[in-house]
């Protein structure tokens, strides 16, 4: 499997007035078969809309995306799709919330609930089959999120912000079991982020994004040892990598929250 991102643009309208607004700026990524690859930047560098075209659901205003050298045009179950608010279906379980993608492939009944209990012990959700997504926990809600993108054995992840909603303790350890589950399923993943710590966590490689518009400022290779676990927060080059990466986008930061300041008018 290859994923290539050639020179693509995205262009929005602005609303109510001529011209438009350019969000993404001649992206160029190229994503090999087992790489987990995080998109790092702030908010409003297009990170999200640019997985959104790598998915299929929206089209670039310039450039292409490759998927095994074929165009993508619209959505496809070899791209399948985790995102931050969970996205299950409330009315069914989550045994049926997994096996959904199945049962559109055609995969008969016997086998999707045997292939949706796999996944799911895969995520340690064995038990919680009949439950509902309103009896479970975020945390548990974000595990049944990816094992039903797991289940029909898609080519590569997209993971938009999936533990953006969650509080502190359950998203680091959701990192870890990302990054067990992902080694177990040799799967391909690009997730996006806005953390620090959680792309130097996951990822093989950062691609740091700038906005105005939303371009590729700079790649890092991630060279800490997998397994990663708890204990990989403390090597020294965890901690190098973090503060390399926070002395490059504290610019950016400082320079977006001027200019969000300066639109919001301040009242006494």
């Amino acid at each position: 499997m290859q994923l290539s991102v050639e020179r693509v643009s995205k262009d929005f309208p602005l609303r109510g007035r001529a011209g438009v607004l350019n969000v993404l700026h001649e992206i160029s990524l190229d994503i090999e078969q087992g790489e987990l690859i995080v998109l790092l930047g702030p908010s409003g560098c297009g990170k999200s809309t640019l997985l959104n075209i790598i998915a299929g659901f929206m089209p670039p205003s310039a450039g292409r995306i490759l998927h095994d050298g074929i165009p993508v045009s619209k959505p496809d179950r070899r791209r399948t799709v985790v995102f931050q608010d969970y996205a299950l279906f409330p009315w069914m379980t989550v045994q049926k919330n997994v096996e959904f993608g199945l049962k559109a492939q055609g995969v008969e009944a016997a086998e999707r609930a045997r292939l949706a209990r796999d996944f799911l012990a895969l995520v340690k959700l064995t038990g919680f089959e009949d439950r509902y997504p309103y009896e479970i926990s975020g945390g548990m809600k974000q595990r049944a999120a990816i094992a039903r993108a797991l289940a029909p054995d898609p080519d590569i992840l997209l993971m938009d912000e999936p533990f953006g909603a969650l509080d502190a303790q359950t998203r680091v350890l959701l990192q870890e079991e990302l990054a067990r589950v992902v080694a177990a399923a040799k799967r391909t993943v690009l997730f996006v982020t806005h953390s620090i710590e959680e792309a130097a966590f996951l990822a093989d490689r950062i691609v740091v994004m700038s906005s105005h518009p939303g371009h590729v400022r700079s790649i890092y290779d991630v060279r800490l040892p997998r397994p990663r676990t708890a204990k990989t927060r403390s090597l020294p080059d965890f901690v190098a990598l973090t503060q390399e990466l926070w002395d490059s986008l504290k610019p950016q930061w400082r320079a977006e929250e001027e200019t969000t300041a300066y639109r919001v008018p301040h009242t006494n």
